[in-house]
């Protein structure tokens, strides 16, 4: 019975052993060449981001961070982190950002607890590492904006990839380029060029024992750099303008009307990217998300304005091409227009008296382009100003950006039900004027300004001028040809060029104080938008207002006139007028771009001449 029962064993034995080196032999022969070989994900290194010149606005830089793992501990994460923090500063911010980072967070998944640890950090973990299992230190790349809040809603930021990219990534083709990849592009440029900047990912292939340590590389595929970004932005003129908004909200597109590079992208107030790299804390996210001044709107792209009279010129331009007005004709201003019983209030009390077109855009006359848009009609206004970009998305290279509103009857009847849809006269008259249901992007603005300046020769703006290959450093021009042209008669064109240099060159001219002197011809157009309508009767006030409801400060302006190389449109929240509060900072803008003048330059000059004159040295 033994010797059976021991015969019955080394059968079944026998079995097994034929059942898994006979039978099974393949399949566990791979089972055993995948434990014997491990793919190592290789990370490429992020493309760089510049500007035109070369300064460099996005850059990555090593450094160790202290990870863990929660589910490799074997204390309780509270423990752990009150153990670490003995061996390694760790400060309020850092478990505020690690609890938020850890919300997204796989239980297999590392999580940053730390970032950029001095050597001195690194050798006292290093020495006590045996006590902290699931705590691991780790060299990788970061990402650093180093002109900081400069131009931070052009260039975005990145930030680890959550749950939900995490999915995206592995339903889409790109699950095995992201790999080992911890960040990935959130917003601005660094998101829209995403797949350029990330490169792709190389692998090793390792040889390891049975316990998981590497013995030997078998093969390697170096990872391929992302591609870099060189950007139509120059920084120098950016920071200008930033400085001369100061702490008022607003926004200003220039343009190169030739080719379509944008030159200053500005959002004011703006944030500092570098918050996002290693995930942002809670408190620091609610205090920009929760900032009345609302600092993570990108307001060139995504705030819709009415244009005020910075409209006023298309609208001549119209009159002109339709054979509505010709430019001798003339128009008188009482102050106010009649239409059906409503009357429109010119801004003068009194009026403009008798005005041509060219006399309206330099004093920016109300009641004339009321009178001009009720003989136009809304069809007409809205046919004409469409090719010019007015409602219509530009194509930036940026994503979420707004289309706006150009209004017409089919928009409102479909925007409102019943009897509020119906289009009628009083509509038009505000419309015409700049006002009403109009509202567009700053980029819009800037943008039909520009198509204007280069003769109806319409360029596609765009942001990032030429894309570099990480490895040959070979360059692709992003934007090389027309989009198309709008057909106008130079005549016509020439004639509203010179008109808007009135308004910064001739006495009268809504523009004329502010570029006295400028020392180059610019051709201008001021404008103010009400952000509350004011009742029948009364008379608006700034000053009974409270701040946010006053009226927005716009204005355009291109130079030098005979051939162009700046556009800028503007808008300054709740400032007044724009000959007021948007030109003075246009006028520094063209003066760094066209003089290489900066503002600080003005005001030495200004204090060496007062202390010439009380009779001191002037600063050396």
């Amino acid at each position: 019975m033994l010797g059976a029962l021991v015969f019955l064993c080394f059968s079944l034995l026998l079995a097994r052993f034929v059942w898994l080196q006979v039978v099974k032999h393949d399949a566990y022969a791979v089972k055993a060449e995948e434990n014997r070989i491990s793919l190592v994900p290789i990370v490429p290194t992020r493309g760089l981001i510049t500007d035109r010149n070369g300064v460099v606005l996005a850059r990555n830089y090593s450094a160790y961070t202290l990870e863990i793992t929660p589910s490799r501990l074997t204390a309780s994460l509270d423990d752990t982190i009150a153990e670490l923090s003995r061996l390694v500063a760790i400060d309020a911010r850092d478990r505020r950002r690690f609890k938020k980072l850890l919300e997204d967070a796989k239980g297999f998944e590392s999580v940053p607890l730390r970032t950029r640890l001095t050597d001195e950090e690194v050798a006292r973990f290093s020495a006590q590492h045996f006590r902290f299992p699931g705590v691991e230190v780790q060299a990788r790349l970061f990402r650093q904006y180093p002109q900081g809040e400069t131009a931070s809603h052009v260039v975005g930021y990145i930030g680890r990839i959550s749950r939900a990219e995490a999915d995206a990534l592995s339903a889409g083709d790109d699950a095995a380029n992201y790999r080992g990849t911890d960040h990935i592009g959130k917003e601005g440029l660094e998101k829209s060029y995403e797949k350029l900047l990330h490169g792709q990912t190389g692998y090793e292939e390792v040889e390891k024992t049975s316990g998981g340590r590497a013995v030997r590389t078998l093969s390697r595929s170096a990872a391929r750099p992302g591609s870099n970004l060189v950007l139509s932005i120059d920084i120098e003129l950016q920071k200008t303008v930033e400085e001369a908004f100061g702490d008022r909200r607003g926004a200003l597109v220039a343009i190169e009307p030739s080719s379509g590079d944008i030159l200053a992208y500005v959002s004011r107030p703006g944030y500092d990217p570098n918050l996002f790299v290693d995930g942002i804390d809670t408190q620091s996210w609610d205090e920009l998300n929760n900032s009345p001044d609302r600092p993570m709107i990108n307001r060139p792209l995504s705030g819709t304005y009415a244009p005020g009279s910075t409209f006023k010129p298309f609208m001549a331009l119209a009159a002109l091409e339709l054979g509505k007005r010709t430019p001798s004709q003339t128009t008188y201003d009482p102050g106010f227009y009649m239409l059906g019983g409503h009357r429109f209030n010119d801004d003068v009390p009194g009026g403009h008296g008798t005005v041509d077109m060219r006399r309206s855009i330099i004093v920016s006359c109300n009641t004339y382009y009321y009178e001009l848009g009720h003989d136009m009609g809304i069809q007409a206004i809205h046919d004409f100003m469409r090719p010019f970009g007015f409602g219509q998305k530009t194509g930036i290279d940026l994503e979420n950006e707004k289309t706006g509103v150009l209004p017409s009857p089919a928009w409102k009847s479909a925007r409102f039900k019943g009897a509020a849809g119906r289009w009628v006269g009083g509509d038009t008259i505000s419309v015409s004027n700049g006002s009403g249901y109009n509202a567009y992007t700053p980029l819009q603005i800037a943008h039909a300004v520009a198509n204007l300046a280069n003769n109806g020769v319409v360029m596609k703006p765009h942001l990032v001028k030429t894309v570099e290959d990480g490895v040959s450093h070979a360059r692709r021009q992003t934007v090389t040809n027309e989009s198309y042209r709008i057909p106008l008669r130079r005549e016509n064109i020439d004639f509203i060029k010179q008109a808007m240099v009135g308004v910064t060159s001739e006495p009268g001219g809504t523009g004329y104080r502010v570029f006295a002197g400028a020392g180059y011809t610019v051709g201008g157009k001021t404008g103010t938008a009400q952000v509350i309508t004011i009742r029948k009767g009364e008379k608006y006030n700034a000053a009974r207002l409270a701040e946010r409801l006053r009226d927005n400060a716009l204005f355009t302006a291109f130079a030098p006139v005979d051939q162009p190389r700046i556009v800028l449109a503007m808008v300054v929240e709740n400032a007044g007028k724009g000959g007021e509060a948007a030109a003075p900072i246009a006028r520094k803008a063209l003066d760094y771009y066209l003089l290489g003048k900066r503002p600080q330059e003005k005001d030495k000059s200004k204090v060496e001449k007062q202390d010439t004159v009380n009779g001191n040295a002037p600063p050396t």
